[in-house]
């Protein structure tokens, strides 16, 4: 049997050994603490500063596997519509300026006459490229207002549209009247019917009317400089009725050009 002085003895001795154990590991805590505050003191400006950084310009996301080929079908779209408004521009331009030669109300020199046209070599690549640039110009401006054109969009119309273009053209250089004013009020009566026919649009009026005035300048400019003449001008160097025969011609390309833009796939955005 164990005597009661053996039992008190290792009794104390184990409680001497947890008190001393208990220091150590405070100690050893206390040391712990202490590293860890000067490791952040000495590391945290730099991870401050890395955290505070801006992120590098992320690399640009790759195109998506079909917005190659949007783009590539748009381009060859607008590519397609050109060639065929610069085609009907040149065809106006040799069928509706022969009207006006036949009848002598447009001269040109002899020297810059075509034997089988008989027009200026220069006058049908410069109605195709007006009729391909306001042919483009008509949807553009339509899908920037927001407001695309569905009146009357069906291929019959646009070639009633044609005709009515022709046939105004055409009383200008056949229709006699007792004067210049009274012809020139009636294709202008004619030319907004045109308009409202197969039309209708706020920017097929505004459109038709910049045309109006711009190419009317610039055939002012040519007779002015001796290119070409009219027979009886009576409005700066003109016939008064040449604006309505632009603004009709502006029109009736617009509807070509809006019908050639239908179905066509809009052009891909970069953002």
């Amino acid at each position: 049997m164990p005597r009661l002085d053996d039992h008190f003895w290792s009794c104390s001795c184990a409680q001497g050994a947890r008190h001393r154990g208990r220091p150590a590991a405070r100690a050893g805590g206390l040391a712990a603490k202490v590293g860890e505050m000067i490791t952040s003191s000495v590391a945290g400006p730099s991870l401050r500063a890395a955290r505070s950084a801006p992120d590098p310009d992320p690399a640009p996301a790759p195109l998506g596997p079909g917005e190659g080929g949007y783009a590539t079908s748009w381009h060859h779209h607008l590519l397609q519509r050109s060639l065929v408004l610069f085609s009907v521009g040149v065809v106006l331009a040799l069928v509706l300026n022969l009207l006006q030669v036949q009848r002598n109300v447009t001269l040109f020199p002899e020297e810059v006459i075509a034997t089988i046209f008989s027009s200026a070599w220069w006058v049908p690549p410069c109605c195709g490229t007006a009729a391909a640039v306001v042919g483009l110009l008509y949807p553009c401006i339509d899908s920037h207002l927001g407001e695309p054109h569905k009146f009357k969009r069906e291929w019959a119309s646009v070639m009633r549209c044609v005709a009515v273009f022709v046939g105004i053209n055409h009383a200008s250089a056949k229709l006699d009247f007792a004067n210049n004013v009274q012809l020139s009020l009636t294709l202008a009566a004619l030319s907004l019917g045109l308009w409202w026919t197969f039309d209708r649009s706020r920017s097929g009026l505004g459109l038709g009317i910049t045309i109006a005035f711009l190419a009317t300048l610039i055939t002012q400019l040519l007779v002015y400089n001796g290119v070409y003449q009219y027979t009886s001008p009576d409005f700066l160097y003109i016939r008064s009725w040449l604006p309505c025969i632009f603004f009709s011609g502006g029109v009736t390309v617009g509807n070509i050009g809006r019908q050639l833009a239908m179905g066509v796939p809009e052009k891909p955005h970069s953002d």
